[in-house]
């Protein structure tokens, strides 16, 4: 039987990149999907042993969060399995940084994980798994990019504070960090930028999205069930060694 066989999974910012990979392997491997994206096209989907719904909503616009998990629980009654990928990453040093820039970063990044996790909690059963997707930009004081790490390093926390706040609930919180993964995300950095991340991969390469995705899963899974406020980096060793 596949790990998440029967169970209903939740992806906040599930179309593309990261977090359409992990929204179709949880499908594959036997969950009932909602992935929600600002931008995409409703559909639903057979995938392996479950199905993906993709749904349009607004992960920074709470109202349109809130509708979403409304329809979700008017439509499967509960979340078992929750993972939130929304971010966002725009480059602006120290001295270019706005108040624009400093609060969209955080309200995609912080603030959206935060009411994400607040509502899906609301209709999760106890044992239930939530997934955060941060970044190793967390612990990295990478040039251009501090209120992006700022933001990862408020998801770690979370977790933390989540982790401990849900145990008496058997709800798991765990953060899956990704590095320089080959995304549209990264496609939209310099040459110079992505140049120098390559050369701080030991393992020489850009990660896969579907590498992300299977670490996602273990965490989401009975697999990791004594693991809960931890982080897994899915970097090529870059912040490891």
């Amino acid at each position: 039987m596949s790990n998440l066989h029967g169970k209903i999974a939740v992806v906040v910012g599930g179309s593309g990149g990261i977090g359409g990979a992990i929204a179709e392997r949880f499908a594959a491997d036997g969950a009932t999907v909602y992935a929600s994206s600002r931008r995409v096209e409703e559909r639903e989907v057979a995938l392996g042993a479950g199905r993906l719904r993709t749904r349009r909503a607004d992960a920074s616009d709470l109202t349109s969060l809130a509708a979403f998990f409304d329809a979700v629980r008017s439509e499967a009654g509960r979340v078992d399995v929750l993972a939130v990928n929304a971010g966002i990453s725009e480059f602006a040093t120290l001295e270019d940084i706005s108040e624009e820039h400093f609060d969209r970063t955080f309200d995609v990044n912080v603030r959206a994980l935060l009411f994400a996790v607040k509502a899906a909690t609301a209709i999760m059963p106890d044992g239930g798994s939530i997934v955060l997707v941060g970044s190793i930009a967390d612990e990295l004081g990478t040039k251009g990019y501090g209120v992006y790490g700022a933001t990862k390093a408020a998801v770690r926390s979370f977790a933390r504070t989540m982790a401990n706040e849900l145990a008496h609930r058997n709800i798991r919180v765990n953060v899956v960090a990704p590095g320089p993964i080959d995304t549209a995300m990264m496609a939209a950095v310099s040459d110079d930028v992505r140049k120098t991340l390559m050369e701080r991969i030991p393992l020489a390469r850009l990660g896969r999205a579907e590498e992300v995705a299977s670490a996602a899963l273990f965490l989401a899974s009975d697999q990791s069930s004594f693991i809960t406020g931890a982080e897994l980096p899915v970097d090529g060793g870059m912040a490891q060694v």
